[in-house]
């Protein structure tokens, strides 16, 4: 593989498994150094030992300001500087948004957009100094179309960081800063098994993307400084569809949407 992104250091949030551990091992195929950032030790070790020197690990909680604070100052004693910053860390909900409490929303709002605003504010300074930066925040289909009422927070807690990326990329642009958004679908992860309350494997679900095919799309927004980005051939067309119809609530009783 060309190294294509040969020099720059890039941090991952959610890297221990799933999409941020493929990106991760994306990304230093492409020459980058990585900076691997979640709460399991041992499974980070165990994405470090797959790309070896380039790759940095910091145990960290990303609904903890704190804790962003400290991986951009690790990062930058052991490369040097950060280029882009991942925000990948996330997690689902199985519950309609009838049943929903108080906890649920305050969880899906913490994990899902006030990590990615943490990641964003705390990286913010270091590309300010440098005059150049790139955050990118892993969003969902769900944060564009609600497809599914079982998902009702998640889908809720991503259209804001949609909302969130729009304003932020508006504001920094002038700065050379760019927010970018990617849309993946369904992912054959763990990522339903680990949804609060419970759900479905999505590794079992039809038509899941593997980790990697997401991957390699994050890497390519990266290399290419793209704003919006969908991991799947059709969805932006299939967004607009729905928008644009006469009758949302007659356009939500035909597929892709499960009630």
């Amino acid at each position: 593989m060309s190294k294509t992104l040969e020099g720059k250091v890039v941090v991952v949030t959610g890297a221990s498994a799933g999409i941020g551990a493929a990106l991760a091992e994306e990304l230093a195929a492409r020459g980058a150094s990585v900076v691997l950032v979640a709460r399991r030790a041992e499974a980070l070790a165990e994405v470090q030992s797959k790309i070896g020197d380039r790759a940095l690990s910091v145990v960290a909680d990303v609904t903890r300001r704190e804790d962003h604070a400290r991986v951009v100052k690790e990062a930058v004693a052991k490369f040097g500087h950060v280029d882009a910053w991942v925000n990948n860390a996330g997690r689902g909900i199985s519950r309609k948004a009838s049943e929903l409490t108080d906890a649920d929303i305050d969880d899906m709002m913490l994990v899902n957009v006030k990590s990615a605003l943490y990641g964003l504010q705390a990286v913010l300074p270091h590309f300010r100094e440098r005059k150049s930066g790139h955050v990118v925040n892993v969003s969902s289909m769900l944060g564009r179309v609600p497809m599914a009422p079982i998902r009702a927070a998640y889908s809720a807690s991503k259209h804001a960081l949609n909302s969130l990326s729009a304003n932020l990329r508006m504001e920094l642009a002038p700065e050379n800063i760019l927010v970018s958004v990617v849309h993946p679908g369904v992912v054959a992860t763990e990522f339903g098994l680990n949804a609060l309350h419970g759900g479905f494997d999505s590794r079992q679900m039809p038509g899941a993307q593997s980790a990697e095919e997401v991957a390699k799309v994050i890497a390519d927004a990266i290399e290419k400084r793209q704003a919006d980005v969908y991991t799947r051939e059709g969805a932006r067309q299939m967004i607009a569809a729905y928008y644009a119809a006469e009758d949302m609530a007659l356009a939500e009783t035909k597929p892709p949407f499960f009630r």
